[in-house]
């Protein structure tokens, strides 16, 4: 079968909630991927952040093999051996006292929103099914009913109601906003370090540690959604390392499962992780053998390999590189490390077409928000390999 026979396929069997560009992966490794033809690509989308370590990393792939030769489910119904060492590692690296380990992003993100309502009622004396969590406009946290009911996001939203009540939404990049949002129902405020979904918005700076000293002042609990952003991705371990802003609740994902596996979790402190007991929270895969042995290698590879050192100097590097191809057709290039948003100027028309001919050229990218093109490669890679992408986005971009 070639491209054309797999996509038809596709087309035919699956339910259309997505709209690759028409290329068919058969093969990756490292920075690069492979079509059903032999054509080679550079990855420069990760998926979404959850390739930080690259295609197949040899320790991450190691630990899975191994772990699937030995056992890869127990349910939580009984221990295994690699939850607690993995849970070790996760909670020294993160600075966190305990961590809830689940599978999906939007399931910690959920995890998280339970967490936060039940700490409200029994250590802010919340009245019963009043908890309220601020949220920020443009958000993106999941595809849950719960998740899309506090989107600002129509697409997200629209013909999925009734959405169940306990948020409200302020703008982003406004802390004054936060402060005025804030009742004695409200529970936490959950946040973006950086809008990923929302075209790679970065907050003036400040704006973290300035939202981090209301939620202090206020009694309330901070909760970093740090899916796309964490583990190296914008040049620290965590983007809220910049201002020092450590939450109360972290919420990660993605790049937790190494690019091999689901893996994602929530971290806080024991008092707040009292809330959960037996029963009242859980998953079956959540935790699991395979996710927690794949889990362990891929946050091990992050700090041994000091991925979020080379993904802030190659960040530098790619932005600085861009800002010099002095595009007519490029508005904006903002962001953090390796998540980087080329906005386009609206007469430029929609990020789509330019999508397409970097793929043309062997770059594998992605548009958002209809004229923004995301770039984010996995962290391991160097100079050589983003000048041989530089190259290819001059061409588009000042063609």
């Amino acid at each position: 079968m070639n491209s054309s026979d797999f996509i038809s396929q596709a087309q035919t069997h699956s339910a259309r909630n997505y709209e690759p560009l028409p290329i068919v992966l058969a093969r990756g490794e490292g920075v690069w991927v492979w079509d059903v033809e032999g054509r080679k690509y550079m990855d420069m989308l990760s998926s979404y952040s959850a390739l930080n370590q690259g295609h197949r990393h040899p320790k991450v792939l190691k630990a899975m093999t191994d772990q699937m030769a030995r056992l890869c489910l127990t349910s939580r119904a009984f221990h295994h051996d690699t939850f607690g060492p993995f849970c070790e590692t996760i909670t020294r690296v993160c600075r966190m006292d305990q961590v809830l380990l689940m599978n999906t992003g939007a399931e910690a993100v959920e995890t998280a929103i339970k967490a936060a309502r039940r700490w409200g009622y029994r250590h802010k004396k919340v009245e019963p099914d009043r908890a309220e969590i601020i949220v920020c406009n443009g958000n993106f946290h999941g595809r849950t009913t719960t998740i899309v009911g506090f989107s600002s996001e129509e697409l997200y939203r629209e013909g999925f109601g009734p959405f169940g009540p306990g948020f409200r939404m302020i703008p982003y990049d406004d802390a004054a906003a936060l402060e005025q949002a804030v009742t004695p129902n409200t529970v936490a405020f959950l946040v973006e370090p950086i809008q990923g979904e929302a075209g790679i918005k970065v907050p003036r700076p400040g704006y973290l540690a300035a939202v981090r000293r209301v939620c202090t002042e206020r009694a309330i609990l901070l909760m970093l959604d740090e899916i796309q952003t964490g583990f190296g991705r914008t040049g620290r371990l965590f983007c809220a390392d910049y201002e020092d802003a450590r939450p109360d609740v972290l919420i990660v994902g993605k790049a937790l499962g190494g690019g091999c596996f689901p893996v994602s979790g929530a971290l806080a402190s024991k008092e707040i992780m009292s809330v959960f007991t037996p029963g009242n929270h859980g998953s079956t895969f959540g935790g699991n053998p395979l996710a927690c042995a794949v889990g362990k290698a891929a946050v091990e590879v992050i700090v041994e390999e000091n991925l979020p050192g080379n993904a802030f100097q190659m960040g530098e590097y790619l932005r600085a590189e861009l800002a010099k191809m002095n595009s007519k057709h490029v508005a904006e290039i903002r962001g953090k490390g390796l998540l980087v948003g080329v906005e386009l100027r609206p007469e430029s028309g929609p990020a789509r077409p330019f999508c397409e001919k970097l793929g043309r050229l062997g770059v594998l990218a992605k548009e958002t928000h209809g004229t923004i093109i995301r770039l984010a490669p996995p962290l391991v890679i160097r100079k050589d390999e983003l000048d041989w992408a530089l190259e290819r986005i001059e061409q588009v971009l000042k063609g």
